[in-house]
């Protein structure tokens, strides 16, 4: 079976915004993982308008052409590392959204999270756990929480997130809860679509 393979999702798409600094280092750490292979979604890339869909595509096939070519993007995945700024104790509108936009690519793969914000970013990744829950994802426990202390050194250059210990410890446990459940999710998966073929031979 082929490596699992794992999005790193920048969840903010504003001009200003601080996702691009915790992306590139989660995503150098979950590189160095030899179990799996890593790729980097960026928001920006996916201008998906405000969910405008008759049904949700778990019950209604989506007509946006940007929507069908997201959940397709979605479905070539295993798990799921989000970047998740709080905005007003909750995460961004647009990673909302985005996640809104698909359905069925989301279930029965792991979902993890690197926050920040005033207290790392908690409200919004929990807000963030119980979305995960609702679409049969499996949220992993390890976080990363860059609070506000780390993010304003960070923001202002005065420190560097790999110079940060405590996050590289907990970004280093995050990465391998991801990848040990999406290596056994994944065969998980593959074990029931050979017998749901089994059943229909």
């Amino acid at each position: 079976m082929s490596k699992p393979k794992i999005a790193i999702v920048v969840g903010s798409t504003r001009a200003a915004r601080f996702a691009d600094v915790p992306t590139q280092w989660i995503a150098k750490i979950a590189k160095s993982h030899a179990d799996i292979d890593v790729e980097i979604v960026d928001l920006r890339d996916w201008p998906l308008p405000f969910f405008d869909e008759v049904a949700s595509s778990a019950w209604a096939p989506s007509q946006n052409e940007v929507a069908q070519r997201w959940q397709k993007k979605v479905a070539e995945f295993d798990g799921f590392i989000f970047t998740a700024a709080e905005y007003n104790h909750a995460p961004t509108a647009v990673l909302k959204n985005a996640i809104d936009y698909a359905a069925n690519e989301w279930n029965k793969k792991p979902a993890g999270f690197v926050g920040y914000g005033s207290v790392g970013g908690s409200r919004a990744i929990e807000h963030l756990r119980l979305i995960a829950v609702e679409l049969q994802m499996a949220p992993v426990k390890s976080a990363v929480h860059i609070a506000w202390g780390d993010f304003l050194a960070v923001r202002q250059g005065e420190k560097k997130l790999e110079d940060l210990e405590h996050l590289n410890q907990s970004a280093a446990a995050l990465v391998n809860d991801v990848a040990w459940w999406a290596r056994v999710l994944k065969a998980a998966r593959a074990a029931d679509a050979i017998a749901g073929e089994a059943q229909a031979a």
